[in-house]
């Protein structure tokens, strides 16, 4: 199998409402994808069913060339929810030991993610009295930890100072160079730019995918902004 993610007329019903409809991707190995779109535009559960905890109506999603949710692809996938998945009452050191252990890496990889996500003031302070920013970045250290091929981050720059954003972003693409596969989500579009190829969703529909210059070109804008909207205005009259 060619990509790191091949998703085929993915259909998934929640509540008993189809929100994403016949959906078709692909995400290239050592690249960061964008997901981008709305809030309620099906990046989460799509994320959700690249992961394996999403119930499928019906459609394929397969991960590094397994079905997505396999029991192989555990140590081979790093998941970062929109809300922070570290104990409160624990440190950020003893988070990223603990889930060092779970994954059976050293306790030096687990302060080595500290440092990468820029903690390593913090790594002796509880997590309940972090910023939700600084929780956001202990979650994606324990995410990082084991060297994961793949990387699915939801909005993991949400609540973060531009500095802070322009660090992360500077990583991901890092990580993408040594390899790693890295899927974004995020509502803001100037973060579009920075990623390698781009995969618009608007109601459980591709809108656009393609890389960030491709698609200013077909939106005919340099604006982030405007090439959403007019993509969106494209598809309507086609449809």
């Amino acid at each position: 199998m060619k990509g790191a993610v091949e998703v085929s007329d993915l259909v998934v019903k929640r509540g008993g409402k189809e929100v994403l409809h016949g959906l078709t991707a692909s995400v290239s190995r050592g690249s960061v994808t964008g997901l981008l779109g709305p809030s309620g535009g099906g990046k989460t559960t799509l994320m959700r069913c690249l992961v394996g905890v999403q119930v499928v109506t019906s459609g394929a999603v397969y991960v590094l060339g397994e079905i997505a949710g396999s029991p192989g692809l555990r140590h081979r996938v790093g998941y970062v929810t929109q809300s922070p998945s570290v104990y409160a009452d624990l440190t950020v050191l003893e988070n990223t030991r603990y889930f060092a252990a779970v994954l059976g890496a050293g306790s030096a990889s687990a302060e080595q993610a500290i440092a990468d996500v820029g903690l390593k003031e913090q790594a002796t302070q509880l997590v309940a009295t972090l910023s939700g920013g600084q929780r956001a970045r202990a979650s994606l250290a324990c995410a990082l930890l084991g060297d994961p091929e793949l990387l699915i981050l939801d909005e993991p720059t949400v609540g973060l100072d531009p500095v802070l954003r322009e660090e992360l972003w500077a990583m991901f693409a890092s990580l993408a160079a040594a390899g790693t596969t890295l899927v974004v989500s995020s509502h803001v579009m100037d973060e579009a730019g920075r990623c390698d190829r781009i995969l618009l969703l608007r109601e459980g529909h591709v809108v656009a995918d393609d890389t960030p210059d491709a698609l200013r070109r077909a939106a005919g804008t340099e604006d982030l902004d405007q090439m959403f909207l007019t993509l969106i205005q494209q598809r309507a009259e086609v449809a």
